[in-house]
């Protein structure tokens, strides 16, 4: 067997477990404020979107050493 399928077997059997271990067969929870009616997973992935794009905005990028810093030393 290839080394892609041993990580698809891995893969799988870890969502096996995971899928065990969160029951999907039930019904979903809603958030309801005024008009908007959404469910609360949809909400936490909503959240973590803007998260990911504050964080991305806010956190400085790595920045090219100019000429003088690598002669310095």
């Amino acid at each position: 067997m290839d080394l892609l399928g041993v990580v698809h077997d891995q893969l799988l059997g870890v969502l096996g477990v995971l899928g065990s271990i969160v029951n999907l067969d039930g019904f979903g929870t809603y958030f309801h404020w005024h008009f908007i009616y959404i469910s609360v997973a949809n909400l936490i992935v909503i959240g973590l979107m803007v998260l990911v794009f504050v964080l991305a905005i806010a956190l400085p990028f790595p920045r090219h050493r100019s000429k003088r810093d690598v002669d310095d030393g």
